[in-house]
């Protein structure tokens, strides 16, 4: 359990960095920084608990997560008013973020007694909707559901590693090792090359 505690633990420091670059390149204020990067951090594994009914809500029963985020958003707050470009920043923070909550949505899943196909699913929601809240917040249509390099299908797919090399009887961490390399190569491999599904149809109107 300390492992994935360890393992959760990184997962909210990365997303809260993701979500306070976010707010940044929208020129927010301290607010909007801790909103966002709280959002970020915290919403997909709200979901996930919710769905599972796990209560109370992880960031609730560890009591330190809020307060991590809240450090991160003021530092980083202050850090950002040195960077003149954020964009290129957002990529690492983003796939670790997304690859560590994947991997232990996918196991809390699995411990709630659920299907391969559901906790993958789960696992999926995990690590890729509090970047979701964040784009919502940010008044941007989410990256995920747009033509736009791969994300949920890099989550999906090391959701199906965790779950396979569980089942192999590889022992921990493997399984969740070998599940986050997998998210964070296949998205940087997505965003280099431009990996993406094409869009159903036009916007409406054209």
């Amino acid at each position: 359990m300390t492992m994935i505690v360890a393992i959760e633990f990184l997962a909210v420091v990365a997303s809260a960095v993701y979500g306070v670059l976010l707010a940044a390149r929208k020129g927010m204020d301290p607010v909007g920084v801790f909103t966002v990067a709280s959002a970020v951090a915290f919403g997909g594994g709200t979901l996930r608990d919710v769905f599972l009914d796990r209560y109370p809500l992880f960031w609730i029963s560890r009591p330190h997560y809020p307060l991590v985020v809240f450090g991160i958003a003021i530092g980083g707050g202050l850090i950002m008013r040195h960077f003149k470009r954020i964009k290129p920043l957002l990529l690492l923070p983003d796939a670790l973020g997304m690859a560590f909550f994947t991997v232990i949505g996918t196991q809390f899943a699995t411990e709630a007694g659920t299907t391969w196909f559901v906790a993958a699913i789960m696992g999926t929601i995990t690590g890729t909707f509090g970047g979701v809240l964040g784009d919502i917040i940010c008044n941007e249509i989410p990256a995920l559901f747009r033509p736009a390099p791969l994300c949920a299908t890099c989550a999906f797919a090391g959701a199906w590693i965790w779950l396979l090399a569980t089942h192999a009887g590889m022992p921990e961490p493997y399984p969740l090792l070998a599940g986050a390399t997998l998210i964070v190569v296949f998205r940087l491999v997505a965003v280099r090359w431009n990996l993406h599904f094409p869009a159903v149809r036009r916007p409406p109107g054209e």
